[in-house]
């Protein structure tokens, strides 16, 4: 039940020769979602052994090229597969109108159904759930609409102490009230309190993705406590005056936004194409939040859920 966050790319929107634009697969609880889809976004998949064919959602931040262009080859490619179950896309206004343009022009006759579910970008609020996973809009501060997301899972349903079972010699319909977070009382009348039956068997995890966006202290409380935050740091910290003319952060505003939000751990990545050493810019995130890593592409990045003692 962990969350696997896989680094597709890492770089803005400027083309080099050794980083692709902004891309991640997010595994939680052994369901794939992708978030955002750069040039060449299918290739990256592949060579990092992640089957598009397992997607259950896609999530893009907002409708600049290099977070958006690589997912319509990909949507052939899907039909080329033979994919059946509809895929929802999860994007701001207007992105319906390049999806119906390009399922006019190119794939008229696509053997599943893309389905765009629009986000709007000025609120936040749950836009996906079943039943072990919701994830959130996260609104940013960039040149166009924009949202961030927030995934989390849910909270499990509770366990019970099998010893509980063999001394009170409960019932299959007392261990299902107890796992419902009931009291159970018993043929004496005693009553045993749920929380001396039950524990939660792990602490439900949250990762949030944050890109592109100003610095924002409302984005600090949305996120706040989430086990891994990823947040752009396109520019150095010297460069505060152009990252907020573009609506872009700089590695000081994206460990601010982990400090504040009290983030366990901060990766930053969407870095401008004139960094050639990234450790600099990761040096300067980890003067203010030590637990910075970079999004290098093809790392993936794991919450191991905390486990509770069954007691």
């Amino acid at each position: 039940m962990s969350i696997a966050v896989t680094i597709l790319g890492n770089a803005s929107a400027k083309p080099t020769a050794h980083a692709h634009p902004s891309a991640q697969t997010v595994n939680i609880n052994e369901q794939l979602f992708l978030v955002d889809a750069g040039e060449g976004v299918q290739r990256q998949m592949f060579r990092y052994g992640i089957s598009p064919l397992k997607l259950r959602a896609v999530f893009i931040s907002h409708l600049h090229g290099d977070h958006v262009f690589g997912l319509f080859p990909l949507l052939s490619t899907l039909g080329l597969y033979g994919r059946r179950t509809p895929l929802r896309i999860y994007a701001p206004r207007p992105f319906g109108d390049m999806l119906e343009a390009h399922l006019r022009l190119f794939d008229r006759d696509l053997p599943y159904t893309p389905e765009w579910v629009e986000v709007d970008t000025t609120k936040n609020r749950m836009i996906f759930e079943n039943d072990t996973v919701e994830v959130w809009s996260l609104p940013l501060r960039h040149r166009v609409p924009t949202s961030g997301y927030l995934f989390r899972q849910k909270r499990p349903r509770l366990n019970i102490r099998k010893f509980c079972i063999e001394r009170y010699g409960l019932s299959i319909a007392q261990i299902a009230a107890a796992k419902r977070g009931e009291d159970i009382v018993l043929d004496s009348g005693e009553t045993l309190r749920n929380a001396d039956l039950t524990y939660l068997p792990y602490q439900p995890a949250a990762y949030a993705y944050c890109s592109d966006t100003n610095y924002s202290a409302r984005l600090a409380g949305m996120v706040e406590g989430v086990d891994l935050l990823y947040h752009e740091a396109t520019y150095a910290a010297d460069s505060r005056r152009i990252a907020k003319e573009r609506g872009h952060s700089t590695t000081a505003d994206a460990a601010t936004v982990a400090a504040k939000a009290s983030a366990k751990r901060l990766i930053i990545g969407h870095f401008s194409s004139r960094y050639k050493d990234l450790q600099p810019l990761l040096e300067e995130a980890r003067a203010i939040f030590p637990a910075t890593d970079i999004a290098r592409e093809g790392e993936t990045f794991t919450i191991e859920p905390e486990r509770h003692d069954k007691g």
